[in-house]
């Protein structure tokens, strides 16, 4: 599918959002004046006030002089509006939490710059993350289970798998509140089954909450939309794809499972061009990988493991394997 395409779904999306959107507010309204009839008439008062002002303007009359004789007449019934609706129990949520988004109204759009919710729709489309939104429910900070790591200290590490869990879950809290002052990338390492992706997808999901975008992407998958991209590779339905650029662009780019990509010189080069653009730019990475820091440094360029071994902090997570943990209901 063509960029255009792609932006014009999202677009007929997020109208039928806002139309949705407007219907509830609507309806909200109409109860609200039938129980408040004052806060209609202010509200039909303040908005006559502000069609009067841009009519003389329009017409070249003082606006400075409209301005100020309008102003404590405007404040004065927007005074009065607030403390009809806090004496009646209504807060602003009343009025906003019809939106999907609060700070674009569902337009997709604030300042006249597109809103980071446009933005995250269309990393979405382009890299099929329509289910994320669900995975983010299921993991996320509040649902993760210290309970499957073991408190029996490792022998060759000196610390047991729970205080290590602890120490990195205690580091993901601080990495998302202080989110873009200092562009921290992250390495993820250790074995299949030892949480790297839950604990992505915790940091992953608060972030989003906050108006950031993401990307999550597996190492396969992200190579494989470069090919498409750069060489025409691919089915006819996926040729034409553009996105690749969010992998630059996003505020968090996530790339879980890197070592299972088919690897070639254009994939090494990719990565890194990734890992640098993203450095210079001071926006953060979470790679996660089975591979150790020494199977890294055997498996790509020195230019690769240099920039990693400088500029990640790299977290071993290590235990037993939860997945299966899971599976059959044990924990330690």
């Amino acid at each position: 599918m063509s960029n255009a395409i792609v932006f014009d779904g999202v677009m007929r999306e997020l109208n039928m959002d806002a139309l949705a959107a407007k219907r509830k507010l609507d309806a909200r309204k109409k109860l609200l004046y039938e129980r408040l009839p004052r806060v209609e008439q202010i509200d039909r008062e303040l908005s006559q006030i502000g069609l009067d002002m841009v009519q003389k303007i329009l017409k070249r009359q003082d606006s400075v002089q409209l301005v100020s004789s309008q102003k404590e007449k405007y404040n004065a019934l927007n005074a009065e509006r607030e403390q009809l609706l806090y004496e009646n129990g209504y807060d602003d949520s009343f009025f906003t939490d019809v939106y999907k988004c609060v700070a674009c109204e569902d337009t997709g759009f604030v300042g006249g710059g597109h809103c980071t919710c446009l933005k995250q729709r269309l990393i979405s489309c382009y890299f099929d993350m329509s289910n994320l939104g669900k995975v983010f429910k299921e993991e996320n900070f509040d649902a993760f289970n210290m309970s499957y790591y073991s408190e029996q200290i490792e022998p060759n590490i000196g610390i047991s798998p729970k205080d290590n869990i602890k120490r990195i879950w205690k580091a993901a809290l601080e990495f998302v509140e202080n989110f873009g002052e200092n562009g921290d990338n992250w390495l993820l390492y250790g074995l299949s089954g030892r949480g790297k992706t839950f604990l992505s997808n915790c940091i992953a999901g608060d972030l989003l909450q906050k108006g950031h975008t993401v990307l999550y992407t597996t190492a396969p998958e992200l190579f494989r939309r470069v090919e498409e991209e750069r060489f025409g590779k691919g089915d006819a339905k996926r040729k034409g794809v553009t996105g690749i650029n969010f992998a630059y662009e996003a505020d968090l780019l996530i790339i879980d499972d890197l070592g299972t990509e088919f690897a070639t010189v254009v994939t090494d080069s990719e990565l890194f061009n990734f890992i640098n653009a993203r450095m210079l730019a001071q926006k953060s990475t979470i790679i996660n990988t089975n591979l150790t820091p020494t199977d890294i440094d055997a498996n790509y360029s020195n230019r690769i493991s240099s920039r990693i071994h400088g500029n990640y902090i790299l977290f071993h997570v290590f235990g037993d394997d939860i997945r299966k943990a899971k599976k059959y209901g044990v924990s330690v």
